[in-house]
């Protein structure tokens, strides 16, 4: 059971300065938006698109921000279970953990949006960037949640089940090392081999595939992952979870997106018209 035995080495905190410490999840964000930034500039090069480095700066800023404000309030209003009610002050306790991903995906689409608007860039190109680089942040991310010994998975007796200390004395499913594979590695090996097609696939393609694909990556995942505790399984089953719930949603959109880049066939473009002084 070797990843047994890796995951009681790891320690959640990388390093202490003085009385801070600075946690691998936080480094985890920090490596996600850092990698994610230059595959976007990378890919937008390639497409020859009219964007700058200071462009690729501001929409990252932007959705930095959109991905934790609506990470965290998905997670309060869907996996709170009415304890933020009780306790409101604690919903900006960011420290203690509870980010929710399909929140963490809306607001990226806001803060996004609202970084085009003001560079007068086009939203579904930039929507197509960020989801060719938005599988490495998940990938840190997974990882980040393995090392903390959380979203721990069902019990399992294979070769590779791990003992997390929150979790019993049983072997279970590395369900964010899983994650961390078909979301991170596998999303972001079929999202890049796409982009290298010239000219580009048309506008859409990519932020379609990236929503399909991860719902239903996430959905199968949830199978051998156990549902947060304060909520448990949905309706009466042993085995329907929120997770499942906000993915199907996600795969709806996805195919739904696909269909309208097929259809209207949109080449993919940088800026729409020079950014004003206004905007600066």
């Amino acid at each position: 059971m070797w990843l047994n035995d890796l995951y009681h080495s790891l320690d959640p905190v990388a390093f202490t300065l003085g009385p801070f410490q600075v946690r691998w999840y936080g480094i985890a964000y920090l490596a996600g938006f850092v990698c994610a930034g230059l595959v976007i500039a990378r890919v937008a090069k390639r497409w020859k698109l009219d964007l700058a480095t200071d462009d690729v700066l501001s929409i990252m800023i932007d959705v930095a921000v959109g991905v934790i404000v609506g990470a965290r309030i998905f997670y309060v209003l869907f996996y709170g279970a009415g304890y933020y009610l009780e306790h409101p002050l604690e919903i900006f306790a960011l420290n203690q953990g509870g980010m929710s991903f399909h929140g963490g995906l809306v607001g990226a689409l806001v803060g996004g949006t609202i970084a085009c608007k003001r560079w007068k860039l086009s939203v579904l190109t930039v929507a197509d960037l960020a989801a060719i680089g938005a599988p490495i942040g998940l990938f840190f991310g997974r990882c980040a949640n393995f090392v903390n010994g959380e979203l721990w998975g069902k019990e399992t007796s294979l070769p590779w089940g791990v003992t997390f200390s929150s979790g019993g004395n049983v072997y279970r499913h590395p369900s964010q090392l899983y994650e961390a594979l078909l979301e991170g590695v596998v999303l972001f090996c079929v999202l890049f081999a796409l982009s290298r097609r010239r000219p580009p696939r048309a506008q859409g393609t990519f932020i379609g595939t990236f929503l399909t694909l991860y719902g239903v990556f996430r959905f199968l995942i949830e199978f051998v992952r156990l549902p947060d505790v304060q909520l448990g399984y949905l309706l009466g089953t042993n085995w329907l979870t929120m997770g499942q719930v906000l993915s199907l949603p996600l795969i709806v959109a996805g195919i739904v997106v696909l269909v309208f880049a097929r259809r209207y066939d949109r080449s993919q473009v940088g800026r729409l018209e020079p950014a004003t002084d206004d905007a600066a």
